[in-house]
């Protein structure tokens, strides 16, 4: 069965097309080691999920501070006190934390079928500028928004409604990995999405459900490129 076509699909960035996990935990385990500390990763993410919404909610700064803010928060969890001069490894390790395997065949793959591509990204337009600069051969976007751009975080809507203001009677469909910063939200608007659920989560939301969930981008390419086409 055919996927409905859309005109333009926007991705979320850092867990969608880009393994942000492995990136946390790369650059604190490389903190770490420095410090002479040793640590769980896996503890380090479950405390770095919890934290981080409440980081984002409070009064909007840079992502280079909220990501100087996690780190500090973080690591006390942990009774682990980095050096005040050493909170920006987060920001730094950024912009060479890696894509998933699929994320540049699946972005080419619907690119070619004709699909104008966008990210709404909850980072600086510096970050986000240094991470596209790291893997020149996947996409150029034709949207970006990010939380610079907006001053606020998703949840927050502003990221949707800038890209609904530029994107205008076109048809729209938002992919991203986050239930909590991005598919609520989406679909709570009204914006066709479709959830990347690579670890087979459960929804905490009772609104509305995205329109397609997939196990990866390899997958989502597949739905959308498969026998559609224009019209």
């Amino acid at each position: 069965m055919a996927a409905t076509r859309y005109d333009v699909i926007t991705f979320d960035c850092y867990g969608t097309l880009i393994d942000w996990e492995r990136g946390i935990q790369d650059a604190f385990a490389g903190e770490a080691f420095r410090s002479g500390t040793t640590f769980d990763g896996d503890a380090i993410l479950r405390a770095y999920h919890e934290l981080e919404p409440r980081v984002e909610a409070e009064t909007f700064r840079p992502y280079r501070e909220v990501l100087g803010e996690m780190a500090r928060r973080v690591s006390r969890e942990f009774h682990w006190e980095i050096d005040p001069g050493r909170l920006g490894f987060l920001a730094e390790s950024l912009p060479h934390w890696a894509p998933f395997p699929e994320t540049g065949e699946a972005l080419r793959r619907l690119a070619k079928e004709g699909y104008r591509l966008g990210i709404l990204s909850n980072v600086d337009d510096d970050l986000l500028s240094a991470s596209r600069r790291a893997m020149p051969d996947v996409f150029d976007p034709d949207l970006i928004v990010t939380a610079e751009a907006v001053g606020s975080y998703k949840p927050a809507v502003g990221h949707f409604e800038e890209a609904r203001r530029r994107i205008g009677g076109c048809s729209w469909l938002h992919a991203a990995q986050s239930d909590f910063h991005d598919i609520q939200p989406a679909t709570a608007l009204g914006i066709p999405s479709a959830w990347v659920n690579r670890k087979r989560e459960r929804s905490t939301g009772d609104g509305p459900r995205p329109i397609l969930e997939v196990s990866s981008l390899k997958e989502l390419a597949d739905r959308l490129c498969g026998d559609s086409g224009r019209g």
